[in-house]
């Protein structure tokens, strides 16, 4: 019996182990992240547990494909400090309101975010190109909502960035107040907003409270709390 069981074992470890070699990477949590990466928690996994040398890498790499388009800052002291941030100017053939300050880990998920999602999304659920993000800002010293006694914002370590509007190539303008309350624009804002879950730590939007109805918050705190 004990033989028997043995042998089983055996078995199984074969198996899982000839099954791991042959598993995709995307699928592989020990497997270093490919700007290719299918969206999903594995992909958000591998995000969250990035070095700064290997962002940095993977962030030169998307640069190189124009994905994005960012200018490195130098560091900076005072109240908030800030170490190996960017300057975002763009999203590929995405436009934005202004550039904005982001931690690497901010701008890489954003990068990932709109390629493999918010595009094809609006493509797919709009019928038009998504050609410009608009938003509030991502760099900010200041507490959560302000206050005295609370802790320190993501946004006061540019890790957060707050998007207010959407713009299609037909022309049409969505906004997150408008459009969350608009039959035929909220399935697909709510679409985004779900989606974000794969690549930051949280996601906030109008549902989540009042602070929050007129633009998503994607910080990068958490693991994938998206409302």
């Amino acid at each position: 019996m004990r033989g028997k069981s043995l042998l089983i074992c055996l078995v199984i470890a074969g198996v899982a182990a000839v099954g791991y070699r042959w598993l995709p990477s995307y699928y592989n949590p020990f497997v270093p992240l490919k700007l290719d990466d299918r969206p999903g928690k594995i992909t958000q996994y591998k995000l969250r547990r990035l070095s700064p040398e290997a962002c940095a890498n993977l962030l030169s790499q998307a640069n190189q494909k124009q994905l994005i388009e960012t200018q490195a800052l130098a560091d900076s002291a005072g109240e908030c400090p800030l170490k190996d941030v960017v300057r975002v100017r763009r999203f590929g053939p995405v436009s934005l309101s202004s550039s904005f300050i982001a931690s690497c880990p901010l701008a890489l998920s954003s990068a990932l975010f709109v390629h493999q999602q918010a595009r094809p999304l609006s493509k797919t659920m709009m019928g038009s190109e998504l050609v410009r993000i608009e938003h509030l800002g991502s760099f900010a010293c200041r507490n959560i909502y302000h206050r005295p006694d609370a802790r320190r914002s993501e946004h006061a370590s540019a890790e957060a960035l707050d998007i207010s509007a959407f713009q299609l190539a037909d022309g049409e303008r969505v906004t997150v107040l408008r459009g969350w309350r608009n039959d035929t624009t909220q399935p697909w804002l709510k679409a985004l907003l779900s989606a974000s879950c794969d690549y930051y730590g949280n996601g906030l939007g109008p549902e989540y409270n009042a602070a929050h109805a007129n633009h998503f918050h994607l910080g990068m705190r958490g693991f994938g709390l998206c409302r």
